[in-house]
């Protein structure tokens, strides 16, 4: 694949706050006037994710979606249900889990995946502000 479209794909996901499917990508690209196919969307997010550029994650419905990756570290996510905001977060507390739990039944070479879904401050208030309005 040509690096100048797997550079279109980072550069929309550059522009997001949350994740975002690949077919919303696709549908941003092609917006744009960009000819690229969805098939070359899910192969760029494919060397992204492989790359560690981009963070990929399963929605409730199985559903993957992909977010540009603000950290070098290890981290989790934590993704408002409502908005799709994220806020990478450390877990140490989690890290020590996995090593031991993985250690306890023999298992080496662990990795991992831990997302926290919820809904942001925001959307909290806007929620509740709703709610007393009716």
């Amino acid at each position: 694949m040509t690096t100048a479209r797997r550079d279109a794909v980072r550069q929309v996901l550059a522009g997001c706050e949350g994740f975002r499917s690949a077919q919303d990508i696709y549908a941003d690209l092609r917006a744009d006037g960009s000819k690229i196919g969805l098939t070359t969307v899910y192969r760029a997010l494919q060397a992204l994710s492989d790359s560690g550029e981009v963070d990929v994650l399963r929605t409730d419905e199985g559903e993957a979606v992909y977010r540009a990756c603000r950290s070098e570290e290890h981290h989790h996510h934590l993704v408002c249900r409502a908005c799709g905001r994220t806020v990478e977060v450390g877990g140490p507390a989690v890290e020590k889990w996995a090593e031991a739990i993985a250690a306890e039944h023999g298992f080496v070479n662990i990795t991992h995946t831990v997302e926290v879904f919820g809904t942001c401050a925001d959307c909290a208030r806007s929620a509740a502000g709703a709610r007393s309005r009716t």
